[in-house]
């Protein structure tokens, strides 16, 4: 079955570079393209390499605190400090 139309990368090509170590929908468009055209397929990626598809929304799933978070937690120390 084909992930991504635009290069014509399939869904066992992707799991051959997961397997490879390519971790990430950005390491597996360097070493296939995939991902890099239209965009559209960078969801199933993300799918077939276990990941959310919204990073952000699976951190604060596990109760970890998101970027925006952190940064308010560090203008609220720093306001204190002053």
């Amino acid at each position: 079955m084909y992930v991504c139309n635009c290069f014509g990368v399939t869904e066992a090509q992707v799991k051959k570079h997961a397997a490879e170590g390519a971790g990430t929908p950005r390491q597996i468009a360097s070493a296939c393209k995939a991902g890099t055209d239209c965009g559209s397929c960078v969801r199933r990626i993300q799918a077939l390499l276990g990941r959310d598809a919204c990073p952000r929304r699976g951190l604060a799933d596990q109760g970890m605190p998101v970027l925006a978070e952190v940064e308010l937690s560090e203008a609220e120390e720093l306001e204190e400090a002053a």
